[in-house]
């Protein structure tokens, strides 16, 4: 993930984090709006919104802002690009699906056709794995090898060169500083999903692995709290939802195909740590993101709460994505039809970024309303 503390090796000695600093002063608001409950119909209308006001039709990538001066950073987009496939699972809409096939062309275009060892446009282990993460989910969904091909051989250029065949566990940068959860969980997350694309072993093995030594390097068992990062052995406790997110997601695929209990059980705490710990005392989940791209955290822990919501079969969760959906739904832009990061507060009706309006949008394609 490109950001600003990354890149300061010294800060990284001390807190090894891979999310960008803040800047910009929080707007005041009222709590989360009451009486909004979110249809498919508006999903599909928020998704449409978030085109409109981020999506370059000539770059077939999203802006960074609603100025569109800039696109966004290269990680971002991958999520953005699940977003896409989450609409066209939802709606089999053949427009839907075309924007899957022009996302992936405007990354092609984009980042030297998808170049791994090109270290202009890669300079970051975990900004390789979100796409081979979804370059491996649109292979699943469209059956285009193309994809599947790029995600095998970017999993490759990760792992030989992140990979501690000493220690365990995965480093998130070129330099070896820090080993991060943005890291290591998503590794297992692809690695799973190669595992089902290809039915190679060693990728089901290599999961197991680096999960495990997650858990004992990253992971606290009496709370089911992630920790951002761990340097020279040193945990550093700094809570994100994609930390959690991934961490559920990363252990919701090895239950689900193992069938070992423990995963579960381990997604369940860290999933009763975020609803109950992170969230404030309604529920709400953190605002995060103050002008960078901590904005899109949320989306990435949206996609995998509701793995553990549907292949974890544990529903007790859908209430509460559910309010935090209509929190944001409710306190929208009502002129642009733009959500915010801030899923308490009124969005802002300046000059918005494409990931602070993002993690509402995406929730919404993949959480079902309420009945």
């Amino acid at each position: 993930m490109k950001k600003i503390t990354c890149l300061l090796l010294v800060a990284l000695l001390l807190n090894s984090n891979c999310s960008k600093s803040s800047s910009k002063n929080e707007p005041v608001g009222p709590g989360p709006s009451t009486g909004v409950s979110f249809t498919t119909k508006d999903a599909a209308t928020a998704y449409s919104n978030f085109n409109q006001y981020f999506y370059s039709t000539s770059d077939k990538l999203y802006y960074s802002t609603t100025e569109k001066k800039g696109i966004g950073a290269i990680w971002t987009q991958a999520i953005y690009w699940d977003m896409a496939m989450n609409v066209y699972q939802r709606t089999k809409d053949p427009a839907d699906l075309q924007r899957i096939t022009d996302i992936f062309q405007g990354g092609y275009n984009r980042y030297d056709k998808y170049n791994w060892n090109n270290t202009k446009e890669w300079f970051i282990y975990d900004d390789i794995m979100w796409w081979v993460i979804s370059l491996a989910r649109a292979e699943q969904l469209t059956g285009n090898k193309d994809y599947l091909d790029l995600s095998v051989s970017g999993f490759k250029r990760v792992w030989e060169g992140s990979y501690d065949p000493e220690k365990g566990g995965m480093f998130w940068d070129f330099n070896h500083s820090g080993k991060n959860a943005c890291i290591n969980f998503p590794t297992v997350i692809a690695a799973m999903a190669l595992y089902k694309s290809t039915g190679d072993a060693a990728y089901l093995q290599k999961a197991k692995d680096v999960y495990s030594w997650g858990v004992n390097n990253l992971y606290d068992p009496n709370t089911g709290r992630v920790a951002d990062n761990n340097v020279n052995g040193n945990k550093g406790w700094s809570d994100y939802t994609y930390n959690q997110g991934t961490f559920i997601g990363a252990a919701v695929m090895l239950y689900k195909e193992t069938g070992t209990a423990s995963y579960l059980e381990q997604a369940k705490l860290a999933a009763t740590y975020t609803q109950k710990t992170m969230s404030d005392v309604n529920g709400i989940l953190p605002a995060e993101g103050d002008w960078n791209e901590q904005g899109v955290l949320k989306a990435i822990f949206g996609q995998y709460i509701m793995a553990l919501i549907n292949d974890g079969k544990q529903p007790q969760f859908l209430p509460w994505i559910q309010k935090n959906i209509n929190a944001a739904w409710g306190n929208r832009d009502v002129t642009r039809g733009l959500t915010y990061r801030n899923y308490k507060v009124p969005c802002v009706t300046g000059v918005l970024q494409s990931y602070e309006a993002s993690s509402a949008v995406y929730m919404m394609q993949i959480c079902p309303p309420a009945k």
